[in-house]
């Protein structure tokens, strides 16, 4: 019985972090001097909100000098594939 109820309390545990789905964001960005502009996707992690992609996006970027304009959406693995090749070399990149 210990045995079983040990193994409902694992199961129960861990089915939040198996039950999160991936999560990923397009956005636009862009660099000055000169004016450069790119659409890109990028996974984020954590809430899968506008404001958590904003969040991570921003920082993520700027490592690299770029300034984000806008979180365009969020949205599960479903959403990829139409988006690859508008994303080109910034698929999942930053």
């Amino acid at each position: 019985m210990k045995h079983i109820f040990a193994l409902l309390i694992l199961a129960a545990l861990s089915w939040p972090a198996a039950a999160q789905a991936a999560c990923y964001a397009d956005y636009k960005a862009k660099q000055d001097a000169p004016l450069r502009l790119h659409y890109g996707v990028a996974e984020i992690s954590g809430p899968c909100t506008s404001a958590s992609a904003t969040q991570q996006l921003q920082s993520r970027l700027a490592q690299a000098g770029w300034t984000l304009l806008n979180v365009v959406s969020v949205f599960d693995e479903n959403g990829l594939a139409e988006r690859k090749d508008s994303a080109g070399p910034h698929y999942l990149r930053y």
